[in-house]
């Protein structure tokens, strides 16, 4: 990579980064006036890192659409709820066509999709009575979607099925919320967490299963090469 590339994606990502802890420190704080400004910035400096360093286009898709999501749910509005959720979901669907494109394996064992199986049913069937009405239908249809995307970024490693485990985790703590089951203290301060790590961890998976493009010379370096 270039050293003026390297070094808009090591600013990007290093940006990324303080936006990170500071948006997690917000919540710790109970600042949500700071919160609202880190928030919105996450996922288009890791948009940014990703561009840069060349990954596929559909990575950089995924994570706009969770900036959309991002920003939609700082509103307080049930509308304004389902089109966040509608732009994780474009999200989702990004992913799951990357995972096809450039999985390397398929995913893990029969034993994995009856876990991610079951952790679908086992949430949809506890949190259904506890939704609002018109809130059931949706929040099913995302989850299944979710517990795809979290399946099947098994098929890139380590790290995308540590991410995708991680978002299910994050939706699965909204959820709960939305069901006003008990929560943790600063809630947020956990669904934030588990939802930048998931995010990272997929970005990481999804630029390390990229096919290396071989280097190509100019007439004046290959000269200059021994």
């Amino acid at each position: 990579m270039p050293a003026p590339v390297a070094g808009r994606a090591k600013l990007l990502l290093v940006a990324f980064g303080v936006a990170a802890l500071g948006d997690l420190a917000a919540l710790l704080a109970g600042s949500d006036a700071a919160h609202t400004v880190f928030k919105p910035l996450l996922m288009p400096l890791l948009a940014g890192y990703a561009a840069v360093v060349k990954g596929p286009r559909l990575l950089t898709a995924a994570l706009l659409f969770g900036w959309g999501g991002d920003t939609l749910l700082l509103l307080d509005a049930d509308a304004a709820f389902l089109a966040g959720m509608g732009s994780f979901a474009a999200g989702h669907v990004c992913y799951l066509t990357l995972f096809k494109r450039h999985g390397t394996a398929r995913a893990r064992g029969g034993w994995l999709v009856a876990a991610y199986a079951t952790a679908l049913i086992v949430t949809v069937v506890l949190l259904w009575p506890d939704l609002p009405a018109d809130m059931r239908g949706p929040v099913a249809g995302y989850s299944l979607l979710l517990t795809a995307m979290a399946f099947g970024a098994t098929r890139l490693g380590l790290a995308a099925g540590a991410g995708g485990a991680l978002f299910l985790l994050s939706d699965t703590l909204i959820a709960t919320g939305i069901a006003e089951w008990p929560q943790a203290p600063r809630p947020d301060f956990w669904i934030m967490l588990t939802y930048i790590a998931a995010q990272f961890l997929l970005t990481v998976g999804v630029l390390a299963a990229q096919p290396r493009r071989p280097v190509r010379l100019t007439s004046e370096s290959a000269a200059a090469t021994p």
